[in-house]
Parts: structure tokens; sequence; C-alpha cells
């Protein structure tokens, strides 16, 4: 179960008292907005572009990677988020000078003013070279120049480099979630 902390926190411990079923904080996550955009510089050599059909197996290995590293295994399959998101020109990758990818920003469609900015992933081996910062930079601001009101993204606390990137970048705390699970 997922939500407004203190809010997931009074279920679970309401849950626990009437079920018996224990109950755990599984992860602590942050929502954030974006208040006013801050391109990081220097800028890492290369350029953002929006992924085609011709990036799926990368953006599909690239989205398992993401899930497996914040240790998410529900959800949409990686085959039909990339075709999803290809589709919709819903996820920008950073690529290094001579056209490598490194690093990937997804963005939702709009919705009621507001677009969410996930994943953003950059490979382990290629990560501390400022490639994440870029391309998320790149999607939010390419989200407000769409006319989106609201530019979101989720962190999981336990990751202060993320956290710290995205403060740095202009985005704001807006609350704090939690995700608890029940059971053994």
């Amino acid at each position: 179960m997922s939500g407004e902390h203190s809010t997931a926190a009074g279920l679970a411990v309401s849950w626990q008292r009437r079920t018996g079923a224990a109950a755990r904080l599984v992860q602590r996550k942050r929502l954030y907005a974006l208040g006013e955009l801050s391109v990081p510089e220097p800028s890492p050599e290369g350029r953002a572009r929006v992924a085609g059909f011709g990036d799926r197996e990368l953006l599909m290995r690239w989205y398992d990677a993401f899930k497996e590293a914040v240790g998410q295994s529900a959800g949409q399959g990686a085959g039909p988020w990339a075709e999803a998101r290809i589709t919709q020109g819903g996820v920008t990758l950073w690529e290094t000078a001579d056209g490598e990818p490194v690093s990937m920003a997804g963005v939702s469609p709009e919705s009621a003013g507001q677009v969410r900015v996930a994943p953003v992933y950059t490979p382990a081996h290629l990560r501390g070279r400022g490639y994440a910062g870029a391309v998320t930079a790149e999607v939010s601001r390419t989200a407000v120049a769409g006319g989106a009101a609201h530019v979101l993204l989720f962190t999981d606390l336990a990751n202060p480099t993320s956290n710290a990137l995205y403060q740095r970048i202009g985005y704001r705390k807006v609350t704090d979630f939690a995700v608890w699970g029940f059971g053994d």
C-alpha cells in the first residue's frame, strides 16, 4: 500500500490492529514539483533526442534494469512500456557526441495540466557524468514548453544522489509518501 506518509502510516497501524497482519515500512518516497528550471552547468557533451522505434530493444533493457535497481517487480512489462512510450514520444535519450545513448528520462502524457517524469535511468558504469541531470532537465523543459502547468517526479528517499540532483535542477518538495507491506 502506498500513500501520503502520515495517512499511509495511520492506515498501516489500523490494518495491523484490525487484522493482526504485520505491517512494515518498505520504502519512503518524495514527490517533487518543478519550480524554476535550472539546467545543470556544465552540460555533459552530447545532446538529447526523442527515442524512436529503433531504440526499442535498448529501452526495454534499460526499463528492466531500472525496475531491478529500484526493487520494482510488478507493473507493466518492458515491451508494452517501450511501445507505448515510443508511440507517444515519451522517452528522451541523452547521447554522446558520437551518438551512443547513455541515459534516458521518460515522461507521462499530460493529464489535467500535469506531466510526470519517470523513469530516469543511467547504466551504473556511466553514472556521475551529468547525463541524468541533462536528460531530466531537457524533458522538464520540453514539458513546460508543451504547456504542462505542473511537472512532477518521485524519488526514493534512500537515494541521496537523485534527491540532490533533482533539487539542483529546480524541483521542490511537495510531500512525502510511504510504501507499506503487510504479512510476514
